[in-house]
């Protein structure tokens, strides 16, 4: 028995399918109070879900899920500072391990339905911030083994590709077909210094210089779990059915070495 409840059928603007993607956009109002368009597309092919944003700032931000990896990437696309030398744009890509109890299944998103299109959204929870440092490089040409998701997302970001070393560790040993075998995935990351390196923000004037980068990403409103009902079936028999979803707000504040530090103008 599977029925979504009112609450949730108002939650989502757009719904169209093509093959096996369904998307989904919501109006959602972040933290600041700003009003801002997510785009969330689930795949059931490939088990993923991809949530896109652009900011008020003109900051673009995606997050994918790799279910069956069990990793998650946060791409985000910041518009250089002309004045400062900058391009036009910089891409970093942001590489975490992810647990399946954080978000609903590609499946379960692909089935939520939704009316009143004006309506703008908040979450129900609001999750802790995280801080996560990433300690390693992504080579993206030797992602695929990582995700093969890695290599077409991050392609943008082939200098700025960040993980964790304890993560993919973690992750390695989980993998059935790599067996704990870290060598099969030590050609895909470079070690990045960690300590001695002085905060971006405390480096002085010197914009060539290294330094420690902190960046923030929030994700505003995502689904992160199913709600259930009780009731009861034709034959009076009690059950319990899928009736809403449950809908956080989470932070996570990457710290991560670059070379220069013109490259993280923003922590000061």
């Amino acid at each position: 028995m599977h029925l979504l409840s009112r609450q949730w059928i108002a939650v989502v603007i757009l719904c169209t399918f093509r093959g096996a993607l369904t998307q989904l956009v919501v109006n959602v109002k972040t933290q600041g109070g700003e009003v801002i368009k997510e785009t969330i597309t689930a795949n059931i092919s490939d088990d993923s879900v991809v949530l896109e944003f652009p900011q008020n700032d003109g900051t673009y931000v995606t997050q994918l899920i790799d279910f069956k990896q069990e990793l998650q990437i946060f791409k985000v696309i910041v518009l250089g500072e002309e004045e400062l030398g900058q391009s036009q744009y910089q891409v970093m890509c942001f590489i975490v391990r992810f647990f399946k109890s954080n978000f609903i299944s590609s499946d379960a998103m692909s089935k939520l339905r939704q009316k009143n299109p004006g309506t703008v959204r908040s979450p129900e929870e609001d999750r802790r911030t995280e801080e996560v440092e990433l300690d390693v490089s992504v080579d993206i040409s030797a992602s695929n083994i990582l995700s093969p998701h890695i290599p077409h997302l991050c392609a943008l970001a082939p200098t700025s590709t960040y993980a964790s070393d304890q993560d993919i560790k973690l992750w390695a040993t989980q993998r059935r077909e790599l067996d704990g075998d870290w060598s099969l995935v030590s050609d895909a990351i470079h070690h990045l210094p960690t300590r001695g390196v002085a905060r971006c923000g405390d480096g002085g004037r010197d914009l060539a210089n290294p330094c420690a980068c902190h960046y923030q990403v929030c994700i505003p409103w995502y689904p992160c779990g199913l709600k259930y009902c009780k009731g009861r079936d034709n034959s009076g028999k009690a059950v319990s059915y899928r009736c809403g979803i449950r809908t956080c707000r989470k932070c996570r504040n990457f710290s991560y070495f670059v070379p220069q530090r013109h490259l993280c103008l923003w922590d000061d």
